[in-house]
Parts: structure tokens; sequence; C-alpha cells
């Protein structure tokens, strides 16, 4: 066997701390290694001309390439090396990067490791063989998990195409969380009229189906061939039938049901409709608090329903969907301030409210028609207090992250609030701005030049009732360099944003990773901000990380050109990194189907004897069932028992 070695210097990020030229002198006397060479960027067109040129040169069967993560370029010098006419696979990767010049300055000592890491990779390269990919349908449908503005965008583009897309909402419409703002920023004009249209193209698309009240329950299959299992709650009235009249909320007795789509600003009734541009416009039904529904009484939406589309029969039901990748774009909650922010009353003074519940006063939909009252005792309040960064870069409670878009929206409602009470003043603490969008730094500027907006730099340490009716905000300005006192009638908090609620249970069931925060892991953050390392699942808007809106929309259309290039395909290739099984030594015992997280393995009866079969299609080639398997009988192509001895052999040999 003949191998070529290849060190590149990574420009100073790799030479500057490891002595590229002396390791590539080493691999001259590693077994096998017919050429070994330093470049100064290997990923290079010229670097990965070297290696095309040097394989036909040297007839080499395998390349070593040490640089860095093979998470990053692993797939571009694989390329490389099948131009050079060489199975892709007979090739590896070391990374001396990451793993050495990025963690120590000794260059002695990085020198030695990097050559080490070098002979473990040749000794991997040593024992591998070529594998083959296997070619399969794909189902032209994609699954959008989450119907806000990122979920929608991605639903439209890929419906667009020609794809045919399944939308799943968890709740009774469409919109998330950009349907409950009154204005946007920088612009200051409507959401609903940027999103209305949105929202009914997607009801009215051929190519769209829509799941409200639904959620997804179980996902099996591989990329190309996803079964999909969604349960779909009951809404108790019969979609095709309700015209969304409205007359069953008319007279519904059940006014005092929570209004979660006005976050909780005032109460609804049992049977309604969240707001006035829903989409779909139709009534569902709250069971928990339904009289006909909790107490066997009442029914009178069912008598006045000019249509009978009121229906208590109804049952939740668990529909199956085919389809070719999947999309989440659940977006994001607020975090739970109320336990972390004693010192801001924890939830017990109603004038101090969240920003989401202020925009439900500033919208004309809202709970009091669009005019600014104080929850306590309805009056307009004249002096409100917005506090920024509430459980953002705040290690104290564990949110050491920026949530991105609070200091623009905070901007936005300073704005709106002089607009709507013209002799009121605002008041914001902050701690730094961060308006780095189009447009973004001169709106804060209009806020605080034209509107008068009072900005104070300095965290605020409490917020406590002065016993008048207003309550006394406390803070240190740190320009000034002393405390302030402000006496104000509204407090409003700009919370800091998480993953949606139930973030982690979808990660799990889309077998894709999440952080400690909720939001979903993407493959790389700068080169795959739109993939999971799960082939055929994209992520859109705010599960991965805080956006506004138009970040979100951004990347919903990334995701649907991602899902539009991977269907369009004629067919797909398999890794062929997957898991075999040696017949021989398996015994039956059944702990590999155990583990297995994508139900790849099953148990068959082979001449008479209980074995472990894969399923090559399905399996990810996670390798938990190799690690697991008593007999050893179960082998990870590309990551065999030997392949990984031989590594570990090379390393005590050093």
């Amino acid at each position: 066997m003949k191998i070529g070695v290849f060190i590149c210097h990574c420009g100073s990020n790799i030479a500057g701390t490891v002595d590229c030229v002396k390791v590539a002198k080493n691999a001259e006397a590693f077994p096998d290694v017919a050429y070994s060479t330093d470049n100064m960027y290997m990923c290079s067109e010229p670097g990965q001309d070297h290696i095309v040129e040097m394989v036909k040169k040297h007839d080499l069967d395998g390349v070593v390439v040490a640089s860095c993560s093979p998470r990053m370029h692993e797939p571009t010098f694989r390329r490389a090396v099948e131009r050079a006419g060489l199975n892709k696979y007979m090739f590896e990767m070391a990374n001396i990067r990451e793993h050495v010049s990025w963690i120590g300055k000794d260059k002695d000592a990085n020198t030695n490791k990097a050559s080490e890491l070098v002979r473990m990779a040749v000794e991997k390269l040593r024992r591998n063989a070529p594998l083959f990919s296997k070619k399969f349908e794909t189902i032209k449908k994609v699954l959008v998990v989450g119907a806000g503005v990122a979920g929608i965008q991605a639903a439209l583009d890929c419906a667009d195409a020609g794809l045919q897309v399944v939308l799943v909402e968890r709740e009774p419409a469409i919109g998330g969380k950009m349907a409950k703002l009154d204005k946007t920023f920088p612009t200051v004009d409507c959401s609903s009229c940027i999103l209305g249209p949105k929202m009914v193209d997607v009801s009215q698309h051929p190519n769209i189906t829509l799941y409200t009240l639904s959620e997804v329950e179980k996902v099996s299959g591989y990329v190309g061939n996803f079964s999909v299992n969604i349960k779909r709650r009951a809404p108790y009235v019969d979609f095709s039938k309700c015209t969304g009249c409205g007359a069953c909320m008319e007279k519904c007795p059940a006014k005092k049901t929570p209004d979660r789509f006005n976050e909780f600003m005032g109460p609804t009734t049992a049977i309604n409709i969240p707001f006035p541009q829903a989409i779909p416009k139709k009534a569902t039904i709250n069971p928990q608090y339904c009289r006909k529904l909790t107490e066997g009484k009442c029914g009178i939406c069912a008598k006045i329903c000019p249509t009978g589309a009121i229906n208590y029969e109804m049952k939740d039901e668990v529909i199956t969907e085919e389809v070719g990748a999947i999309v989440a774009a659940t977006g994001y909650d607020l975090m739970d301030w109320k336990s972390n922010y004693g010192e801001y009353g924890g939830g017990r003074y109603p004038d101090v409210i969240t920003s989401l519940q202020y925009e439900r006063l500033l919208s004309a939909a809202g709970p009091t028609g669009g005019h600014i009252l104080r929850p306590s005792d309805g009056r307009e309040p004249k002096k409100v207090a917005f506090i920024c960064c509430v459980g953002s870069r705040d290690r104290s409670i564990g949110r050491p992250y920026c949530s991105g878009f609070c200091c623009m929206y905070t901007a936005k409602q300073a704005v709106l609030t002089k607009d709507h009470i013209p002799d009121s003043q605002s008041y914001v603490f902050y701690m730094d701005i961060r308006a780095p969008g189009k447009l973004y730094d001169e709106f804060t500027r209009r806020a605080i030049e034209e509107y008068g907006t009072e900005y104070i730099r300095g965290r605020v340490s409490a917020i406590q009732p002065d016993g008048k009716g207003q309550y006394i905000v406390r803070a240190a300005d740190t320009l000034l360099g002393k405390p302030v006192e402000v006496a104000v009638d509204l407090v409003v908090l700009a919370v800091g944003v998480e993953g949606a609620k139930g973030s982690g249970k979808l990660a799990e069931t889309l077998h894709i990773s999440y952080d400690n925060f909720g939001f979903f892991l993407e493959s790389h953050i700068k080169l795959r901000p739109v993939e999971t390392n799960t082939a055929g699942v994209f992520l859109a808007g705010s599960c991965q990380g805080a956006k506004d809106i138009p970040s979100s929309v951004a990347q919903g259309s990334g995701a649907a050109a991602k899902v539009i290039g991977l269907l369009s395909k004629p067919k797909l290739e398999s890794d062929p990194q997957i898991s075999n099984v040696n017949i021989k030594r398996c015994v039956g015992c059944g702990k590999c189907v155990d583990v297995c997280p994508f139900q790849a393995i099953t148990k068959e009866n082979i001449r008479g004897e209980i074995k472990a079969q894969v399923i090559e299609a399905v399996c990810q080639g996670c390798g938990l069932c190799a690690a697991t398997c008593p007999q050893g009988a179960i082998q990870l192509s590309h990551f065999t028992d030997n392949q990984i001895l031989a590594e570990v052999n090379a390393l005590c040999q050093c």
C-alpha cells in the first residue's frame, strides 16, 4: 500500500505553534508512507490540485491530510481524492488545528503531538477498505414544524418549487410570535399587514397541507424517506363547516378563560378565534374551560351555531405522513423571569409586565383595543420604564447570551408609547445598545433624539411599589457614576428568549442535538447554519438561536433552498459508513435493538436462529450498537475495532 501525507500550515493558525515541515519529515518514516509534504493551504484549489497530482504521480492508494477539523473540510478532501481516482473512503484526516495548535503554545510539544496524530491516521488508513454508496428513491414532500414567520417562509418557498408541504403548528392559528406584534422595527409598519398576506398564501396554496393544534409525536426512517406521526388535538369544531362568524364567542358563558394569544392580559371565552386575522379563521374549544366538556352542561355554542359545526364528540387523532425532509421552525419562548428576578417583583406586581404583553396592549386587536392601560387600575400611564437584558447576558442566572433583538423592540415600544400617549415619558435602562442591522442604529437614535426617550446605562437592582400607585425603579447610572431612582406608572421587561417549550423533546424525536437553552444545534455555525447532523433535517428561525424577523425569514428561505436542492435529485446516495452484523458471532441477545436510536436493527429468524439484522437505509452510523454488543458481532464500517485499536497502538508506540 502507498500512502500520501499532506500537512497544512493553515497560514499561521497551525504553523504558528507547530513545525509543519518537521511533521511532514517525520511522516516519511511511517509504514507505507510513499510521499509526504507540507503546504500553506491544503484546502485551497492549488492545495487540492497538488493532492490529485501526487496521487497520480506516485500511484498512491490512500491519502492523509493533517489540517483543521474534519467537520469543516473532510467532504472537500474526499472530493479531491475522488477526482484523483481513489475511493473517497481511502482518506483520513488528522486534526492538528483544534486538537493541537489552538490549545497550546509549546512548539516542540505541539509538533510531537501533531506527528502522533498523523501516525494514528496513517495506521487507520492502512486498514481502510473502499466503501460504496447505494442509491435510493426519495419522497418529494417536506414537513415543516412550526408556522411562525420562518416556518411560513420555508413552507411557501418549498411549495412554490413544486414540493408538497405538510405544515404543522401546535397553536390554533399560524403566525407565531410575529402575529402578536403591533408594529415592527425599524420601519414601524404594521406587523399583521406584513405577515397577513403570507398567512393567506399558506391557506390557499394547493401544495400546502396545514395541521393546526398538532405536534410531531414520532419520526422514523431516514433522509428522503421519513415516516412522521402527527398528533392532532381535537378542536371540537368541524373546520369544514365553521365559517368563523364568531356567534359562538358572543354567547359562550365561560368568559374567564385565560387568553394565551393575548399573553394572559385579559380573559377570553372557552370557544374562540385567537385574533381577527387568524388562519385558519375557525373557532376552537378549550376543553379545560368548556362547561359542556367539563361538567356535561351548557352546549350553548352548539345551539346557536348556524352551520352545526360544533361537535363535542371529536377525539384526538394521529396522522401519518411520509416525507423526504423535515424543517424545524419552532421559534422561541420567553425565559422564566418570575422565578429568577424576585427583585423585579417575581410576577407579584400587576404593572410589571413583559414586552410581549405590552405588544398586546399596543395592538388594536388586543385586549384594550390598542389603548395603553395599566393592568392594575385601567389608568393611562404617563411614565413608563423599559428594562433591558432581563434574562440576557446575566451569568448569575445562567443566561450568558444576548437575545439579539431586545434593544430594538425596546426602542420601538418607546416610540410607540409616545405616539399613543403624547405627554408620556419613557425611560430605558440598558447595559449597552446593540443595533447592528440595516437602519437599526438610526432608529435607536430617533427614539432618543426625536421622541425624547431617556436612556440610562445601568442594571436595575430593584422595583418596588411606593404605596401611592407608582413603582420606584432603582438602578446605578454607570455613565454618571451614581445611583438613580425613577418613579413610574408601568414597567416593561425586555425578557430574554430561549428555545420554545418542548423543544428538547422534539429534538430527541427528530434525532438532532440541542443546547442547555433549548436551541437546536446546527451542523456548523458558519458553513452549515441551517443543517443538522441528522441528514434531511434542517433548521429555520429562532429555534436555532435568537433572531429578528429579517434573519428568520432569510433562514427560512435558506432551509427551503437546502430542501429543494436535496429533493431535486432523482435519487439520493446512502452513506456506507453503517453497521454490519457477523451472524456467526451474533447470539441474538437483542441489546443492539434496544440501544439503536433510529430503530435500524431488527431481530430475524435465520435458519432457525434469532440474529440481528441492520436496515441499511435507516442506519445512521452512530456506533451505539457496536459499543454495546457483548460478542463484538456488530462492526461499524470505516470505524471497526481493528481500525480503532490500530490508532491506539500507534499512539502507544510513539
